[in-house]
């Protein structure tokens, strides 16, 4: 993709006024998404059927597109008017597309889940080690040192639960 275009970016939920929009609610029917991509809704149809642009159906079978879709469909259209790109290939550019954005929903997650766990462990200054001593006895050291050598015998188990 060049011309300093990307993909429409991913799901966010806009806040204005109390009023919460969310770009993957499915809110227009065919006639109105083809219109806003300036396609017919043949190709829409077409798209469906390929598996580029999957719109959300309502109880009755009928497509809602939502902001994103619209989004995607002129995406496709440029791909292919301005690049190109064959149905098949677009298919591809897409699939891999909505696999990436997957991804990076995951490493945020995971991301935030691992500065939640570094809250809890506290990651912060005056940080607390613990290691394993010569003889399974748990100690608090500092970071980067190695335990002391210890004169205690003492085989106890000792479990440390950071507060919640």
């Amino acid at each position: 993709m060049s011309h300093g275009r990307s993909r429409p970016a991913p799901a966010t939920a806009h806040r204005d006024a109390g009023f919460v929009a969310d770009e993957h609610a499915p809110v227009f029917v065919i006639s109105v998404a083809a219109q806003l991509a300036g396609m017919h809704a043949q190709t829409l149809r077409q798209y469906d059927r390929l598996g580029i642009v999957t719109p959300r159906r309502t109880r009755g079978g009928g497509r809602r597109y939502s902001s994103y879709d619209v989004a995607k469909l002129r995406e496709v259209q440029r791909l292919s008017q301005e690049e190109g790109v064959s149905l098949a290939g677009i298919q591809r550019i897409m699939a891999m597309a909505d696999e990436i954005d997957a991804l990076r929903r995951q490493v945020d997650e995971l991301d935030r889940q691992l500065t939640q766990v570094r809250h809890v462990m506290g990651q912060a200054s005056g940080q607390r080690v613990f290691a394993a001593g010569r003889y399974g006895d748990v100690v608090a050291v500092r970071p980067g040192e190695r335990p002391r050598r210890s004169t205690s015998a003492s085989q106890a188990l000792v479990v440390w639960r950071p507060p919640r």
